[in-house]
């Protein structure tokens, strides 16, 4: 059954990505006018706004969004989302500035040559690479900051007889893994354990155990496909878009000698990585902060390598022009979350689901949470946004069925794992948009995994309920 619907999503002719989000703002527009508009009465808990589970009320009389949202709320969704639109869009031009200079290409080649020349070096690489990716989405929330490196990994997956698909899931896979079943992940498990009452780090040794099961599933799951397009390239999704990129692709052949351009361009690329990590773990930089340390890249990369600054500011615009698509789809999806939160339907959603599970046998409820947490993923992306809007009611609602709230908070922590097929996701559209995949080639392929990691959690929620799993 699995592959028919497999095989009907590759033969169907999908529309463009911006064309589906664009029907999403308008499902979500009339669902608005079906749903009753209602909301929590909000309060301070521990610096954050939150909803009091016991102060929900409809709002008389409804409130009705215009069909003329259709049109505004896309450029609302510029404004909301102009940071992450702007990091975009300098991302963009930085990278091409560096692609200009041909560097990583000779270097991609280079090493192309001495992993191949090594069978175990390349049968280490994926899973060796996608670990660290997933310890950095574990430990300190890596999302956004995981576009650039599809970039890189692109040309060395497919340098080494793999697809741009298999490039993309070696950082994009291995972050959003370790993100899902973070151990500590302080965005996500450290601000919900807060607002539900819970000393920080608890349950430590159990997330530990699923953030093992869960790389695991991804990397094996990345690995046996991996080997697939190795054996017969015709199979992947994204053959043509490949063989596009190839013919495309120029730059220094493998066996021209290195030089001191080439080595310094490197040197700086790798100091800025470096300096990027630094930044976000040491001195918690946002997206402006990044945005500014590669635009400072793509100058000094540009200067760097010989190009003058006409050429430079050439290339970068060029660069940024690349990325205009993908910016129009994180603004459209965007929009979904400006008509749900115009229409106060977000609470409504959340209390009745409040309502759904208080009936419900005990062990199915920790699945239910996951699912509604997942469906909530839908418009609230942010796992810090999320955990303020539905842990205020979920601990609590956790208490009355007799789950512990450390199972509540689990439930909402595993929902992330659908964020990689998510349209309205904008850190998989800007991964799809920097890595030029249409949103349904890659829905297709992510499928059967959403399929398999859905039942992982499933069954990881299992033994929470079975054992009461504390503190609380």
């Amino acid at each position: 059954m699995r592959g028919g619907l497999l095989q009907s999503l590759k033969r169907m002719k999908m529309p463009h990505t911006l064309v589906v989000v664009q029907g999403l703002v308008l499902l979500v527009l009339v669902v608005s006018w079906l749903i009753p508009s209602g909301e929590f009465t909000r309060v301070m808990v521990n610096g954050r706004l939150v909803p009091d589970p016991a102060t929900y009320h409809v709002i008389t009389p409804k409130i009705y969004v215009s069909p003329a949202m259709l049109l505004l709320a896309p450029l609302r969704g510029f404004l909301d989302g102009s940071l992450l639109i702007a990091f975009l869009l300098v991302i963009g031009g930085a990278f091409n500035v560096l692609n200009e200079t041909g560097a990583v290409e000779f270097g991609i080649k280079r090493l192309t040559r001495a992993i191949s020349a090594r069978p175990t070096l390349e049968f280490l690489l994926i899973p060796v690479l996608m670990v660290v990716f997933s310890l950095a989405g574990s430990i300190f929330g890596m999302a956004e900051e995981i576009i650039p490196f599809v970039i890189i990994f692109i040309p060395l997956a497919r340098s080494l007889g793999y697809d741009s698909i298999v490039g993309v899931c070696i950082p994009f896979l291995g972050a959003a893994a370790g993100f899902a079943a973070a151990f500590f992940n302080p965005f996500t498990v450290g601000v919900a354990q807060k607002l539900a009452g819970l000393p920080p780090n608890s349950g430590l040794a159990y997330r530990v155990f699923s953030w093992f099961v869960g790389t695991t599933v991804v990397i094996v799951y990345v690995m046996l496909y991996a080997r697939k397009i190795k054996k017969n390239p015709e199979l992947s999704p994204v053959r043509e878009l490949d063989l596009a990129r190839g013919e495309a692709d120029g730059g220094a052949g493998v066996d021209a000698p290195w030089t001191v351009r080439h080595a310094l361009v490197l040197l700086i690329f790798l100091a800025s990585l470096v300096l990027l990590v630094y930044g976000i773990m040491a001195k918690n930089w946002d997206m402006d902060a990044m945005g500014a340390m590669f635009l400072g890249m793509g100058i000094i990369l540009g200067i760097a390598s010989g190009m003058g600054g006409s050429r430079i500011a050439q290339s970068f615009v060029a660069g940024a022009k690349d990325m205009v698509g993908v910016v129009f789809i994180v603004a459209c999806a965007r929009a979904l979350l400006v008509i749900a939160q115009d229409a106060r339907i977000l609470d409504t959603l959340l209390f009745h689901s409040k309502n759904l599970m208080s009936v419900l046998p005990r062990a199915v409820i920790p699945q239910t949470m996951f699912l509604i947490q997942a469906g909530i993923n839908f418009f609230v992306h942010s796992g810090t946004a999320q955990a303020a809007l539905t842990m205020p009611i979920m601990a609590p609602l956790a208490d009355l069925v007799h789950i512990t709230r450390q199972t509540a908070v689990y439930a909402f922590q595993l929902c992330e794992f659908v964020n990689p097929i998510l349209p309205t996701s904008a850190v998989t559209m800007g991964v799809l948009g920097a890595a030029k995949i249409p949103w349904e080639k890659w829905a297709s392929w992510f499928l059967p995994l959403l399929g398999i990691v859905v039942i992982m959690g499933f069954l990881l929620l299992i033994p929470p309920v079975l054992f009461q799993w504390g503190p609380f």
